[in-house]
């Protein structure tokens, strides 16, 4: 990164945002760190493959309830998740079976980067979130993905502003509102990454 692209970000940040820049990043940190999410990646991009890749989202779908009953936080949705991985695998194993599919379940608790995603009304920003992971034989196909916690995709789904503050549930339902402020923390998040990989002089 250049010394005037360096000016330009600075720039851009204290004319567009000053004064909000730093409450808006930290909204976006906690909006992270807040959620965890479904992500099920299919063997392939064939239609067969597809098509397997949303009846596992559907029985998993159809099983959550049980999975996660009783879990009302984050720290409890995510270490059942780690009780149930087994249960899951298993789940998502015997609907690729029932189906004729002899394709190897792998289920993971990661965190992970995400482009900006959309699902039905709800659009999640780019970022790195905890995810339930459920990969599909070689995985190199499109996925699917949802809000686990809180739950926005599961049968009892509510609305965001049940679980998240108006700004936080704002940035969810329009982030076009928001756009300017998503591009200065991507560029504020480029400019500490380049000062940290940057050699020190002796």
């Amino acid at each position: 990164m250049k010394k005037w692209e360096i000016a330009a970000v600075l720039g851009l940040i204290l004319a567009v945002v000053l004064g909000n820049f730093g409450s808006f990043a930290q909204k976006l940190n906690d909006l992270h760190h807040s959620v965890l999410r479904l992500h099920i990646l299919a063997n392939s991009d064939s239609e067969e493959d597809q098509h397997l890749k949303l009846l596992v989202r559907d029985a998993l779908l159809e099983q959550s309830e049980n999975l996660f009953y009783g879990c009302e936080t984050l720290d409890e949705m995510k270490a059942r998740a780690v009780e149930e991985q087994e249960t899951i695998r298993l789940i998502a194993q015997q609907t690729l079976e029932e189906n004729g599919c002899s394709d190897k379940v792998t289920v993971q608790l990661v965190q992970m980067e995400f482009d900006e995603r959309t699902y039905d009304e709800i659009t999640m920003p780019a970022g790195a979130y905890d995810a339930v992971r459920i990969l599909i034989g070689a995985a190199e196909g499109h996925n699917w993905w949802c809000v686990m916690y809180p739950p926005l995709c599961l049968p009892a789904a509510g609305e965001p502003e049940a679980y998240f503050d108006e700004e936080t549930a704002a940035i969810l339902e329009a982030p076009e509102q928001f756009t300017v402020k998503f591009k200065c923390v991507e560029l504020w998040q480029a400019l500490q990454a380049y000062w940290k990989e940057k050699p020190r002089q002796p």
